[in-house]
């Protein structure tokens, strides 16, 4: 059985920019809001059964730049992602 790891850091790269832009549509999806992503502005990583993501990223609500905090748990080998928690920081 292993253990869940510690929270680390992670550079930025084409699949976290492609995790908040998904963070974005499901919140919209969810609130029918129409948040527009921005950009994200730190990525960290826990091994869970997955990988949970906590991004910080900035998203633009009616005009007004706004900071988020997500939370996004990712399973690649059942194809499977879902969106925890978004809420403004």
């Amino acid at each position: 059985m292993s253990l869940a790891g510690g929270i680390t850091g992670v550079e930025n790269s084409a699949e976290i920019d492609e995790l908040a832009r998904f963070t974005i549509d499901e919140h919209n999806k969810k609130e029918s809001v129409s948040l527009e992503y921005g950009k994200v502005i730190e990525a960290k990583q826990q091994v869970v059964q997955g990988t949970m993501y906590y991004i910080t990223l900035e998203a633009t609500d009616g005009g007004d730049k706004k900071t988020y905090e997500a939370k996004v748990w990712v399973k690649p080998w059942e194809n499977f992602r879902e969106l925890q928690e978004l809420k403004l920081v």
